[in-house]
């Protein structure tokens, strides 16, 4: 599991695929999401510019990322 420490409030997930190099692009991240691949708080989202705040589970590509 990677744990990310947010600096504000929020992280756009977009931001969030792209900062711990699970894509390579934001273009990357955003076909990621639409396309169903990124599982929010366990339920699949498709919403690009979702807001993930501390406390918050993304799973993407046998991944977990859990924001402190």
């Amino acid at each position: 599991m990677i744990e990310f420490k947010i600096t504000g409030d929020y992280i756009p997930m977009i931001q969030l695929l792209k900062a711990v190099n699970l894509v390579q692009t934001g273009g990357e991240a955003q076909i990621a999401v639409v396309n169903g691949l990124v599982k929010y708080n366990g339920q699949i989202d498709y919403r690009k510019r979702l807001k993930v705040k501390k406390g918050d589970l993304v799973e993407f590509n046998n991944q977990k990322i859990y924001l402190i």
